[in-house]
């Protein structure tokens, strides 16, 4: 099977659903542009961040990482078996960054400051460090989507009437950077796994940094490996758990041999990052503080409940040989990884001692949502545009 565009109603129920979520969200942002943060949002001085941070920025980076860990068992490893979902993890991590920049710019106050870090470097500084390689490498991905857009339009330009002059220029166009990026490609694959690992830590770097800020529960100093280690373990699942959606969705037969050896490497990876983040929190003594059994305690055995549970789960055959098990395996690291980004950046991080608990308002929630109904609106139609997903063509 060779990848190719879906063929497939756009308009259905769920994505009519969907643009109403998204619509949603869109008004709410209205507001945020035009009367600032605290009309829509529940951020005060005493939380500087909260919902657009911990979810839309810090979990969406780490659920993006199918598309370096897919890039790098792909091209890298040369596992040729698994190339068929290199292409859909490539489009799944290039919108998901797109939604993380998105949110930074629509978080911070001065929203139309967001360009500085272009020219005003820090070397000193983790954050100068996570926003400069996240800039990069959205750069990067979209570079690596070129061959896919050439392939589809290359000898196929037909602009009409007025405009024809132009599909011969914009066809050698096509063919010219189609034949750049062949010879090139490789350096573009490389550079996304390096800046991926680059960013990816330094988001726990950044959390190292606010010390006592932090619960003791997560505050420790091998908080960079493990947010490396924890978007590793996730990015097998998302993979697994985006393509069950596509075939469910786009009603195809899943890809079970492909899901079934993703499966397979996901629990190592899982098993890894639990040893580690257990490890440290006996290494530290810092297991005192769960029997406290307060708001955070609870939070951080669901946290370690959930992903032992999806660890278990990718050990047994049953899972990794049925599309089923499989996506509610996937479904479990990816709810654990997404609770881990919201413990470390929203429960954990109390810098000002805030005598109330912060709660999400309807704006926060409804911006959240109607750019994750966007999003998928997005991934839909550009899958029946260019050839992404590998299915049998009729």
């Amino acid at each position: 099977m060779n990848p190719a565009p879906i063929k497939h109603k756009f308009i259905t129920p769920g994505v009519i659903i969907l643009i109403v979520i998204a619509l949603n969200g869109l008004v709410f942002l209205g507001l945020r542009f035009i009367y600032g943060l605290g009309a829509v949002t529940n951020l005060d001085n005493y939380t500087p961040w909260g919902l657009w941070i911990g979810v839309d920025v810090a979990a969406g980076v780490a659920l993006a990482a199918g598309g370096f860990t897919s890039a790098a068992l792909g091209h890298v490893i040369h596992r040729e078996h698994y190339k068929a979902i290199v292409r859909p993890a490539l489009l799944t991590a290039m919108l998901g960054y797109t939604f993380v920049a998105f949110a930074v710019f629509v978080d911070i106050g001065r929203f139309y400051y967001i360009w500085h870090p272009l020219i005003m470097w820090n070397g000193n500084s983790a954050l100068f460090e996570v926003g400069i390689c996240v800039m990069i490498y959205v750069s990067v991905l979209y570079i690596e989507f070129l061959p896919i857009v050439t392939e589809r339009f290359i000898g196929k330009v037909k602009f009409p009437n007025l405009f024809k002059f132009i599909n011969k220029p914009v066809d050698r166009l096509l063919r010219f950077l189609d034949k750049s990026l062949s010879k090139t490609m490789f350096i573009f694959i490389i550079a996304g796994v390096v800046l991926s690992t680059l960013h990816q830590s330094s988001l726990g770097t950044l959390m190292v940094i606010a010390g006592h800020k932090m619960h003791p529960l997560w505050q420790t100093p091998i908080l960079p490996l493990l947010f490396l280690l924890s978007a590793v373990a996730v990015g097998f699942p998302m993979i697994i758990f985006e393509s069950l959606l596509a075939s469910f969705s786009f009603k195809m037969k899943p890809e079970i041999k492909i899901l079934s050896g993703l499966g397979k490497m996901a629990a190592p990876l899982i098993g890894v990052y639990l040893a580690a983040k257990i490890g440290d929190l006996f290494i530290r003594e810092s297991f005192k503080y769960i029997v406290i059994f307060d708001v955070p305690s609870w939070m951080f055995i669901t946290e370690i409940a959930i992903m032992t549970r999806a660890f278990f789960m990718f050990l047994s055959k049953k899972t990794v040989n049925s599309p089923s098990r499989l996506f509610i395996a996937s479904s479990l690291v990816i709810a654990g990884v997404l609770l881990n980004r919201i413990n470390n950046f929203i429960i954990a991080y109390n810098p000002f001692n805030n005598p109330a608990m912060y709660y999400p308002s309807i704006g926060e929630i409804s911006v959240t949502f109607g750019c994750i109904a966007l999003l998928v609106i997005a991934y839909r139609a550009i899958v029946m545009i260019f050839p992404v997903i590998s299915h049998e063509q009729t």
